[in-house]
């Protein structure tokens, strides 16, 4: 299987419902370096897993619909912890939507999977793993 990863980063605020929380019940901040991972067993015929430019792009503008906002008051996020783990799958399915939509190009089209990593910091972070 070969594979590429692209990164960014995003800054959010959100808070958290449920004691397991602790103090992160409060409304609080987050930075996420944000790895995605492309897939595919064999390369296209171009000798390439996804364009990295256009993956970047992608990446940036999913991330980009995210980043400087309060995910609280996010329709998308109601009645929802947004933890690391959930907002990895956000990011892989909207990038997923991206890959079905064309804006990888054409050759995306043959990607078998995404892998979307969220370091939360140095020593913890959350993936989320799927199938195109």
């Amino acid at each position: 299987m070969f594979s590429v990863t692209v990164r960014d980063h995003m800054m959010v605020a959100h808070s958290f419902t449920g004691d397991v929380f602790g103090p992160a019940q409060r409304l609080h901040g987050a930075t996420f370096v944000v790895d995605a991972t492309f897939r595919r067993p064999d390369l296209d015929a171009d000798g390439i897993v996804v364009d990295i430019g256009r993956a970047t792009e992608q990446l940036k503008a999913v991330l980009g619909e995210l980043t400087y906002r309060n995910l609280d008051d996010e329709p998308d996020f109601a009645g929802v912890n947004t933890t690391t783990e959930v907002l990895a799958r956000t990011v892989a399915d909207r990038l997923a939507e991206r890959v079905h939509a064309g804006r990888l190009g054409d050759g995306a089209r043959g990607l078998g999977g995404i892998t979307v990593t969220l370091h939360e910091s140095h020593v913890a972070w959350a993936s989320y793993d799927r199938s195109l």
